[in-house]
């Protein structure tokens, strides 16, 4: 069955039709028909090869009309800025569906009288069933405002017009330019103002299953049966987010030994952030499986290795075993900064860094030993990612760097303050002295034995 072709019609032209802001005013020319392809007749200026106007100013609105008399009149419209609205017509949905472009920004329904027929029309198009072909058109014009056009007798159509989502309806008998003209613009701004709310929305509703994931995947300590304390701050980079690359855990084993990491992939967008998670989840498998030190980190770079997305990426790690006495641990390095210890009347110091092996993702085969470390019977342990270090401090390029983190600590564990308090406190101070928020994340753990 061929396609029907649009008829091509000229709007009819009352003479008080013109600019809503003065009716009185002269019309100019009447719109161009629309040919069985969409597009305007010749009388419209000019178009080059890409569908632009040479010289013509911005293009107003354009409203499709579906309506099964072709030669029924349509008064002239104007758009807010003085332009006169664009028409194309339909017969049918067929010929509504072929022409309702993305330019279409308003769509006029007139529903035929209940008692007219046309045998000629598809089930679809019949017009017994008008609030059906509305909801079709209502189902192709997902961005378009849709006006009803009817008689005054079916004023309770009409309605339910509106009530299936129609934005309003008009009168056959009281339409003219201005009218329809204010009709049309109003019906568009709505609409527009329908999918913007619709978009903040679903923005929103996005945003909270974002972060309720994201908050999933952030480390829950488990260490039941432990005296040891522990505390955590952690300031992704992103705006907006609460997951960045940088990760840590906590665990403590069946044997008793208190399993602690801390970690950050370099970069700092979504991919990065879920490969730390993935790092995160891989290491807390493996410290329950028995894996510790050399091995642990090993079976860690090959899962990088195959996790990250460029061969160029590479993660730092830190991660210590305290035995179950608490007095000693064992500590290893993959080309992360040393964990900075305090002592029950000593100052804080970093630990050794020297026996420390590469980053995770750098050399194939690398090794990482073991350090043991004695703790005492009192201490702190904080472990934290570069991003604590590298903030500036004051004017220039000057980094605040490992001993004026350690500098900065001791002030505040001088001044009585312990666990959250501690680490929100240097964290604030990093900020401070940056001058405004990092640019890295930033992660902070520690874990006191008092």
């Amino acid at each position: 069955m061929p396609v029907p072709v649009p008829h091509q019609r000229t709007a009819v032209l009352p003479q008080q039709a013109g600019p809503v802001d003065d009716a009185s005013a002269e019309a100019p020319a009447a719109v161009g028909p629309v040919a069985g392809d969409g597009s305007l007749h010749p009388m419209d200026a000019p178009m080059t090869a890409n569908g632009s106007s040479h010289g013509a100013a911005p293009q107003g609105l354009t409203l499709l009309l579906i309506g099964e008399d072709p030669n029924s009149p349509v008064p002239e419209m104007w758009d807010w800025a003085g332009r006169r609205v664009r028409l194309r017509t339909a017969r049918n949905l067929t010929e509504a569906e072929r022409l309702l472009t993305t330019d279409v920004d308003c769509i006029l329904l007139d529903l035929a009288p209940p008692e007219h027929t046309d045998r000629d029309a598809t089930d679809a198009d019949r017009p017994g069933d008008e609030l059906g072909v509305l909801r079709e058109v209502l189902r192709m014009a997902r961005t378009q405002a849709v006006l009803v056009l009817t008689a005054e007798a079916d004023a309770e159509r009409a309605a339910d017009a509106v009530r299936v989502g129609a934005q309003d309806y008009l009168f056959r008998d009281e339409l003219d330019g201005a009218v329809l003209s204010r009709a049309v613009r109003y019906a568009v701004e709505r609409k527009r103002a329908d999918l913007a709310q619709r978009q903040l929305t679903e923005s929103r509703m996005l945003a909270q299953e974002n972060a309720r994931l994201e908050r999933g995947l952030l480390p829950t300590p488990l260490l039941d049966g432990s005296d040891l304390r522990f505390a955590a701050c952690y300031r992704p980079g992103r705006s907006r987010a609460l997951l960045g690359g940088d990760f840590y855990d906590t665990v403590r084993t069946p044997d008793g030994t208190v399993h602690a990491m801390i970690g950050d992939v370099c970069g700092h967008g979504p991919d990065e952030a879920a490969l730390g998670v993935e790092l995160r989840i891989a290491w807390r498998a493996l410290t329950f499986a028995g894996l510790c030190g050399d091995e642990l980190l090993s079976t860690l770079q090959k899962v990088l290795e195959h996790e990250r997305s460029d061969d160029e990426i590479f993660a730092t790690l830190c991660t210590v075993d305290i035995s179950p006495d608490g007095r000693r641990a064992g500590l290893c390095l993959a080309g992360h900064p040393a964990p900075l210890l305090a002592r029950a009347g000593r100052p804080p110091r970093l630990l050794p860094y020297e026996s420390g092996g590469p980053a995770l993702g750098l050399l194939p085969h690398a090794r990482w030993p073991r350090r043991q470390v004695d703790l005492g019977g009192s201490w702190s342990l904080m472990m934290y990612t570069d991003g604590l270090i590298e903030g500036r401090t004051g004017e220039g390029n000057r980094r605040l760097g490992q001993d004026g983190m350690t500098d900065l600590v001791s002030r505040q564990m001088a001044a009585g303050l312990t666990g959250e308090e501690l680490l929100d406190a240097s964290v604030r101070e990093v900020r401070d002295l940056n001058g405004g928020e990092l640019t890295d994340d930033v992660a902070v753990l520690l874990l006191d034995r008092r």
